[in-house]
Protein backbone atom coordinates (compact mmCIF):
# COMPACT_ATOMS: atom_id res chain seq x y z
CA UNK A 1 0.00 0.00 0.00
CA UNK A 2 2.79 2.43 0.94
CA UNK A 3 4.74 1.53 -2.16
CA UNK A 4 1.72 2.21 -4.35
CA UNK A 5 1.23 5.62 -2.78
CA UNK A 6 4.92 6.54 -3.07
CA UNK A 7 5.16 5.32 -6.64
CA UNK A 8 2.00 7.21 -7.58
CA UNK A 9 3.38 10.46 -6.13
CA UNK A 10 6.68 10.06 -7.99
CA UNK A 11 4.89 9.26 -11.27
CA UNK A 12 2.57 12.25 -10.90
CA UNK A 13 5.56 14.52 -10.25
CA UNK A 14 7.17 13.21 -13.42
CA UNK A 15 3.99 13.85 -15.42
CA UNK A 16 3.82 17.43 -14.13
CA UNK A 17 7.46 18.03 -15.05
CA UNK A 18 6.93 16.65 -18.56
CA UNK A 19 3.79 18.73 -19.21
CA UNK A 20 5.47 21.96 -18.03
CA UNK A 21 8.67 21.39 -20.03
CA UNK A 22 7.31 22.56 -23.45
CA UNK A 23 6.58 25.99 -21.96
CA UNK A 24 10.26 26.49 -21.18
CA UNK A 25 13.21 27.07 -23.50
CA UNK A 26 14.63 23.99 -25.22
CA UNK A 27 17.34 25.21 -27.58
CA UNK A 28 18.82 28.65 -28.31
CA UNK A 29 15.95 30.41 -26.52
CA UNK A 30 13.24 28.56 -28.48
CA UNK A 31 10.48 27.09 -26.31
CA UNK A 32 9.38 23.49 -26.70
CA UNK A 33 5.86 24.52 -27.72
CA UNK A 34 7.32 26.09 -30.86
CA UNK A 35 8.36 22.70 -32.23
CA UNK A 36 5.72 20.88 -34.22
CA UNK A 37 5.15 17.17 -33.71
CA UNK A 38 5.49 16.59 -37.45
CA UNK A 39 8.96 18.17 -37.35
CA UNK A 40 10.13 15.30 -35.16
CA UNK A 41 9.53 12.92 -38.08
CA UNK A 42 10.31 15.15 -41.08
CA UNK A 43 13.06 17.38 -39.74
CA UNK A 44 13.28 20.51 -37.58
CA UNK A 45 12.18 23.71 -39.33
CA UNK A 46 11.90 27.33 -38.28
CA UNK A 47 8.10 27.25 -38.67
CA UNK A 48 6.25 28.24 -35.52
CA UNK A 49 3.76 25.73 -34.10
CA UNK A 50 0.45 25.96 -32.29
CA UNK A 51 0.28 24.75 -28.71
CA UNK A 52 -2.02 21.76 -29.34
CA UNK A 53 0.01 20.48 -32.32
CA UNK A 54 3.40 21.01 -30.70
CA UNK A 55 5.54 18.60 -28.72
CA UNK A 56 3.17 19.25 -25.82
CA UNK A 57 0.64 16.86 -27.40
CA UNK A 58 2.49 13.56 -26.70
CA UNK A 59 3.38 14.82 -23.23
CA UNK A 60 -0.30 15.42 -22.44
CA UNK A 61 -1.07 11.91 -23.62
CA UNK A 62 1.64 10.56 -21.31
CA UNK A 63 0.17 12.51 -18.38
CA UNK A 64 -3.24 10.95 -19.03
CA UNK A 65 -1.62 7.51 -19.06
CA UNK A 66 -0.05 8.22 -15.69
CA UNK A 67 -3.39 9.26 -14.20
CA UNK A 68 -5.07 6.12 -15.54
CA UNK A 69 -2.22 3.96 -14.25
CA UNK A 70 -2.43 5.50 -10.78
CA UNK A 71 -6.19 5.02 -10.59
CA UNK A 72 -6.04 1.43 -11.87
CA UNK A 73 -2.76 0.70 -10.08
CA UNK A 74 -1.26 -0.35 -13.40
CA UNK A 75 2.54 -0.30 -13.51
CA UNK A 76 2.48 -0.98 -17.25
CA UNK A 77 0.52 2.21 -18.02
CA UNK A 78 2.86 4.36 -15.91
CA UNK A 79 5.96 2.82 -17.47
CA UNK A 80 4.52 3.29 -20.97
CA UNK A 81 3.95 6.98 -20.22
CA UNK A 82 7.59 7.38 -19.17
CA UNK A 83 8.76 5.69 -22.35
CA UNK A 84 6.59 8.03 -24.45
CA UNK A 85 8.12 11.13 -22.84
CA UNK A 86 11.69 9.86 -23.12
CA UNK A 87 11.13 8.62 -26.67
CA UNK A 88 9.81 11.93 -28.00
CA UNK A 89 12.48 13.91 -26.15
CA UNK A 90 15.30 11.76 -27.53
CA UNK A 91 13.74 11.92 -31.03
CA UNK A 92 13.72 15.71 -30.79
CA UNK A 93 17.37 15.73 -29.74
CA UNK A 94 18.25 13.59 -32.76
CA UNK A 95 16.38 15.89 -35.17
CA UNK A 96 17.79 19.01 -33.55
CA UNK A 97 21.31 17.63 -33.84
CA UNK A 98 20.73 16.88 -37.51
CA UNK A 99 19.45 20.42 -38.07
CA UNK A 100 22.31 22.13 -36.20
CA UNK A 101 25.04 19.69 -37.06
CA UNK A 102 25.76 19.08 -33.35
CA UNK A 103 24.15 19.53 -29.97
CA UNK A 104 25.77 21.80 -27.44
CA UNK A 105 25.04 22.50 -23.81
CA UNK A 106 25.65 26.05 -22.70
CA UNK A 107 24.58 28.20 -19.79
CA UNK A 108 24.31 31.33 -21.89
CA UNK A 109 21.28 30.11 -23.95
CA UNK A 110 23.40 28.86 -26.84
CA UNK A 111 22.49 25.16 -26.59
CA UNK A 112 20.26 22.71 -24.76
CA UNK A 113 18.32 24.44 -22.05
CA UNK A 114 16.22 23.67 -19.00
CA UNK A 115 13.12 22.54 -20.91
CA UNK A 116 14.91 19.46 -22.23
CA UNK A 117 16.15 18.63 -18.73
CA UNK A 118 12.60 18.88 -17.39
CA UNK A 119 11.29 16.53 -20.06
CA UNK A 120 14.04 13.95 -19.45
CA UNK A 121 13.57 14.19 -15.69
CA UNK A 122 9.82 13.73 -16.08
CA UNK A 123 10.26 10.55 -18.11
CA UNK A 124 12.76 9.12 -15.64
CA UNK A 125 10.49 9.90 -12.69
CA UNK A 126 7.62 8.07 -14.39
CA UNK A 127 9.77 4.96 -14.81
CA UNK A 128 10.89 5.16 -11.18
CA UNK A 129 7.27 5.51 -10.07
CA UNK A 130 6.34 2.41 -12.09
CA UNK A 131 9.14 0.45 -10.39
CA UNK A 132 8.02 1.58 -6.94
CA UNK A 133 4.40 0.64 -7.46
CA UNK A 134 3.37 -2.89 -6.50
CA UNK A 135 0.40 -2.98 -8.88
CA UNK A 136 -2.76 -4.83 -8.06
CA UNK A 137 -0.94 -7.86 -6.69
CA UNK A 138 -2.08 -11.42 -6.10
CA UNK A 139 -4.44 -10.40 -3.30
CA UNK A 140 -6.38 -8.01 -5.51
CA UNK A 141 -6.58 -10.60 -8.29
CA UNK A 142 -7.89 -13.22 -5.88
CA UNK A 143 -10.51 -10.76 -4.65
CA UNK A 144 -11.57 -10.12 -8.25
CA UNK A 145 -11.90 -13.85 -8.86
CA UNK A 146 -13.93 -14.26 -5.66
CA UNK A 147 -16.28 -11.45 -6.70
CA UNK A 148 -16.66 -13.03 -10.16
CA UNK A 149 -17.55 -16.39 -8.60
CA UNK A 150 -20.06 -14.71 -6.28
CA UNK A 151 -21.72 -12.96 -9.24
CA UNK A 152 -21.90 -16.24 -11.18
CA UNK A 153 -23.42 -18.02 -8.15
CA UNK A 154 -26.02 -15.28 -7.69
CA UNK A 155 -26.92 -15.48 -11.39
CA UNK A 156 -27.40 -19.24 -11.17
CA UNK A 157 -29.65 -18.82 -8.15
CA UNK A 158 -31.82 -16.33 -10.03
CA UNK A 159 -32.28 -18.68 -12.99
CA UNK A 160 -35.41 -20.90 -12.82
CA UNK A 161 -34.62 -24.52 -12.05
CA UNK A 162 -36.87 -27.41 -13.06
CA UNK A 163 -38.06 -29.22 -9.90
CA UNK A 164 -37.84 -32.70 -11.45
CA UNK A 165 -36.25 -34.00 -14.59
CA UNK A 166 -38.40 -35.70 -17.19
CA UNK A 167 -38.11 -39.53 -17.24
CA UNK A 168 -36.65 -41.35 -20.24
CA UNK A 169 -38.98 -42.16 -23.10
CA UNK A 170 -38.68 -45.93 -22.53
CA UNK A 171 -39.71 -45.78 -18.87
CA UNK A 172 -42.94 -45.01 -17.13
CA UNK A 173 -43.33 -42.06 -14.87
CA UNK A 174 -41.49 -42.44 -11.57
CA UNK A 175 -41.85 -40.84 -8.20
CA UNK A 176 -41.75 -37.91 -7.53
CA UNK A 177 -44.26 -36.86 -10.17
CA UNK A 178 -42.93 -35.14 -13.25
CA UNK A 179 -46.24 -34.08 -14.78
CA UNK A 180 -45.69 -36.65 -17.53
CA UNK A 181 -48.42 -39.15 -18.53
CA UNK A 182 -47.97 -42.64 -17.21
CA UNK A 183 -48.58 -44.81 -14.20
CA UNK A 184 -46.67 -44.11 -11.03
CA UNK A 185 -44.46 -46.92 -9.77
CA UNK A 186 -44.70 -45.73 -6.19
CA UNK A 187 -47.04 -48.33 -4.66
CA UNK A 188 -48.00 -49.25 -1.10
CA UNK A 189 -48.59 -52.74 0.40
CA UNK A 190 -51.72 -51.47 2.14
CA UNK A 191 -55.06 -51.04 0.40
CA UNK A 192 -56.10 -47.55 -0.40
CA UNK A 193 -58.79 -46.21 1.97
CA UNK A 194 -62.26 -46.03 0.51
CA UNK A 195 -64.17 -42.82 0.83
CA UNK A 196 -67.75 -43.15 2.16
CA UNK A 197 -70.27 -41.74 -0.27
CA UNK A 198 -72.09 -38.67 0.90
CA UNK A 199 -75.64 -39.47 1.98
CA UNK A 200 -76.78 -36.05 3.09
CA UNK A 201 -76.93 -34.41 6.49
CA UNK A 202 -77.36 -36.52 9.61
CA UNK A 203 -80.99 -36.20 10.78
CA UNK A 204 -79.94 -36.95 14.37
CA UNK A 205 -77.41 -34.13 14.49
CA UNK A 206 -79.10 -30.87 15.58
CA UNK A 207 -76.35 -28.84 13.89
CA UNK A 208 -77.36 -30.10 10.46
CA UNK A 209 -81.09 -30.02 11.07
CA UNK A 210 -82.42 -27.18 8.94
CA UNK A 211 -86.13 -27.82 9.57
CA UNK A 212 -88.23 -29.67 12.16
CA UNK A 213 -88.30 -33.39 11.65
CA UNK A 214 -91.51 -35.36 11.88
CA UNK A 215 -92.07 -37.60 14.84
CA UNK A 216 -90.97 -41.12 14.14
CA UNK A 217 -91.86 -44.29 15.88
CA UNK A 218 -89.44 -46.51 17.69
CA UNK A 219 -86.94 -48.32 15.57
CA UNK A 220 -86.23 -52.04 16.05
CA UNK A 221 -83.75 -52.46 18.82
CA UNK A 222 -84.57 -49.16 20.56
CA UNK A 223 -85.00 -49.40 24.35
CA UNK A 224 -88.67 -48.36 24.09
CA UNK A 225 -89.51 -50.74 21.26
CA UNK A 226 -92.07 -53.32 22.50
CA UNK A 227 -91.22 -55.69 19.70
CA UNK A 228 -88.91 -58.51 20.44
CA UNK A 229 -85.68 -58.02 18.46
CA UNK A 230 -84.79 -61.72 18.87
CA UNK A 231 -88.19 -63.26 17.99
CA UNK A 232 -89.80 -60.97 15.44
CA UNK A 233 -93.50 -61.51 14.78
CA UNK A 234 -94.35 -64.06 12.11
CA UNK A 235 -97.14 -64.14 9.71
CA UNK A 236 -99.99 -66.40 10.92
CA UNK A 237 -100.32 -69.56 8.91
CA UNK A 238 -103.01 -69.66 6.29
CA UNK A 239 -105.99 -71.91 6.84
Amino acid sequence: MIRNILGSLVAMAGAASAVLSPFRDWYDGRAGQDYRVRDLFGGITATESGVLVSILLPFLFAALLVIAGVVLRSRIAVALAGLVVLGFTILWMVRQGQAEGALTVGGDGAGLEVGVANALAGGVLMLIGALLMRGRGAGARSQDRARARARARAQREREPVEPYAAPPADQVDTWPPTQEPGMSTHTSPWPEPEVDPYTGPDPHDPRTRSYPQAERGPEPGDPGDPRDPVHPPHRPPER
